[in-house]
């Protein structure tokens, strides 16, 4: 499997290289920020046209990463859709693979604050859910153990002489922020104060991608 191993509050964890993240010991696979329905969005508010194919390359990768890991549990971390009318812009063949991959497994949408959660595409929908010591929520709150999302953090640095910016996982043992899951997605600079007022000192990032790996987090002095 293509990932890092994290521990959170004791809880094993794997960061997999497509974003998503990985509870082995219960089953359970979690994606963030899907934003399906991006490109529409946009076109619909008269912004610059881009392809309207991100939701199913978005819903491709989370098709692989269902295949690789079985589980029996899929958490959905909030904004699954760009806004709360995108719903209506998904294609009858990306309703169908959602459904396709829910069968026979727990799947719950968190809300985000980009969406509500959509209340139409299976699953169950929820503000929030805790499973043992860790919590699941879509913005970070103080608690210990949480799992959240909302931020798309993404490490920017020199790689080779060249700059590089990745998506990535950010972790300090109690609170761990998720990348953003879907294709046309942005991000937050790693350092970025929201972020660095979150994370404690000596966090690491698991950067995303075909090999994926683990850096000490810079302060945003020294970044």
């Amino acid at each position: 499997m293509n990932s890092v191993g994290i521990e959170l509050c004791g809880t094993a964890l794997r960061a997999l290289g497509s974003g998503a993240l990985y509870w082995p010991e219960r089953s359970v696979l979690v994606v963030s920020d899907l934003h399906m329905g991006k490109s529409e969005r946009i076109a619909r508010r008269g912004g610059t046209m881009i392809p309207p194919y991100e939701t199913r390359d978005t819903l491709a990768r989370l098709e692989r990463d269902i295949a690789l890991c079985a589980p029996e549990t899929v958490i959905c971390l909030g904004d699954s859709l760009d806004d709360n009318v995108a719903r209506a812009g998904l294609l009858d063949e990306e309703c169908a693979a959602i459904a396709q991959m829910q069968e026979r497994r727990d799947w719950i949408w968190i809300a985000g604050n980009h969406d509500p959660a959509p209340g139409d595409l299976g699953g169950r929908t929820m503000t929030e859910l805790s499973v043992g010591p860790l919590v699941f929520r879509h913005i970070a709150t103080p608690k210990l153990g949480e799992v959240s999302g909302h931020y798309h953090p993404k490490a920017r640095l020199a790689l080779r002489g060249k700059a590089v910016s990745r998506p990535c996982f950010l972790h300090d043992g109690r609170h761990l922020v998720m990348p953003a899951y879907g294709t046309y997605t942005g991000g937050l600079d790693w350092c970025s104060p929201p972020l660095d007022r979150l994370i404690r000192p000596g966090a690491t990032a698991i950067l995303t991608g075909r090999h994926p790996c683990a850096l000490p987090v810079p302060r945003r002095d020294a970044a």
